[in-house]
């Protein structure tokens, strides 16, 4: 068992979706962001157009946060998950600068949105799940995995540009449109091997 994710480009219409249901989902304050969506222009006048690349944590097969983590924080699952434990973890910001992803991010102040006086009853809850100080980033959801859900982005994504699944299951639907779509990652030179694959790139 190996959980990955495939994002099909030709169908990411750039809506940002899955970037606003993670933050709610996760409880992120303003300026951090587990999943972001990049924007691009491909082609040639008069036939240019945007493309858009969401990029959540890759949970790389051979993670380089992992490697540089002095505490030990960093850790991968037998599923392949790459998770942080925070009560290890000691804000060093290595494993932020080895990222060639740039998919982590150092929580050095929890805001609320809507300032300082005002936090909503959400911001209440949440805001209690996170630790001051420490790195976060992506988890795929992993607590959402353990009720046999999917991760948030991939339920809520309204043009159904995500699949989710177990890479090393052949027959799953996620292996199925990598094998038959001819899925790649980002920066493979450099030996990560990511689980999050892209297709009609």
């Amino acid at each position: 068992m190996r959980y990955g994710m495939a994002i099909d480009l030709k169908r990411c219409v750039g809506c940002n979706s899955c970037t606003m249901v993670c933050r709610m989902e996760n409880g992120t304050p303003p300026g951090i962001l587990y999943n972001r969506v990049e924007k691009y222009e491909i082609g040639k006048y008069p036939a240019a157009r945007m493309q858009f690349r969401p990029i959540p944590c890759m949970h790389c097969q051979e993670p380089a946060c992992l490697k540089v983590c002095p505490t030990g924080a960093t850790y991968q699952r037998d599923d392949g998950i790459v998770l942080i434990d925070h009560e290890k973890c000691m804000g060093c910001r290595y494993c932020v600068l080895a990222c060639p992803y740039e998919a982590r991010q150092f929580l050095g102040k929890i805001d609320n949105y809507f300032g300082p006086e005002t936090i909503t009853p959400w911001e209440t809850v949440k805001h209690q799940e996170l630790d001051k100080g420490t790195t976060v980033k992506c988890t795929f959801c992993v607590r959402r995995l353990e009720r046999g859900r999917e991760p948030a982005c991939v339920e809520t994504c309204p043009a159904q540009a995500r699949y989710f699944g177990d890479l090393d299951d052949p027959e799953s639907e996620v292996s199925k449109i990598i094998a038959f779509q001819g899925g790649t990652v980002l920066k493979e030179e450099l030996g990560t091997r990511p689980s999050v694959y892209y297709v009609n790139v």
